[in-house]
């Protein structure tokens, strides 16, 4: 999903980027979940925006910052074998964040980003922009496929948006 795309859709559901960590903390105390981040391109954003919220305490657990690849593998178990073979910045990586830190912190859901924050190091397969979130519940694992950049290689602008968007899909994955 493109970030004109993504920013139509919270409008369409007229939500405001400003108030997903007060949404996800409200839905997650509501439900009595709690949940766990993986961090990588955002570095912290998630649970930075999270734990700003007042009342996150009861909901969320930890948050890893796990930029070096060994840290992935080593501390949310990301497979060195998906990391050869698909990349740090690849679904597959961004599941096993999510599944990783999930089971690593006993919580209900994982959220996990891992991407291209630029302005460097894209390439014509993975441009700048390209983040993959990954979310793990109980009920499944998958990743969502943003393309953030959109010819503006603004680093801050790309974190911003990878921060909005993990915060929603944990949202989805909280449900009503």
């Amino acid at each position: 999903m493109k970030a004109s795309e993504f920013l139509e859709k919270l409008e369409r559901e007229n939500i405001r980027t400003e108030d997903l960590p007060q949404l996800v903390v409200d839905a997650l105390a509501r439900k009595k979940l709690r949940i766990a981040t993986a961090e990588s391109c955002t570095g912290g954003m998630i649970s930075m925006s999270i734990t700003s919220v007042s009342g996150s305490s009861g909901v969320f657990d930890c948050g890893i910052c796990s930029y070096a690849n060994f840290i992935k593998s080593k501390l949310v178990g990301v497979k060195e074998e998906t990391l050869a073979t698909y990349g740090a910045v690849s679904d597959k990586t961004a599941m096993e964040m999510a599944r990783g830190v999930r089971i690593l912190s006993g919580a209900d859901i994982g959220i996990s980003t891992t991407g291209i924050a630029g302005p460097l190091g894209g390439t014509p397969y993975k441009p700048v922009g390209l983040v993959y979130i990954g979310v793990s519940t109980e009920m499944g694992l998958k990743a969502e496929k943003m393309l953030l950049g959109e010819g503006d290689n603004d680093r801050k602008r790309i974190r911003e948006l990878a921060t909005a968007a993990a915060l929603y899909f944990a949202l989805k994955a909280i449900g009503d």
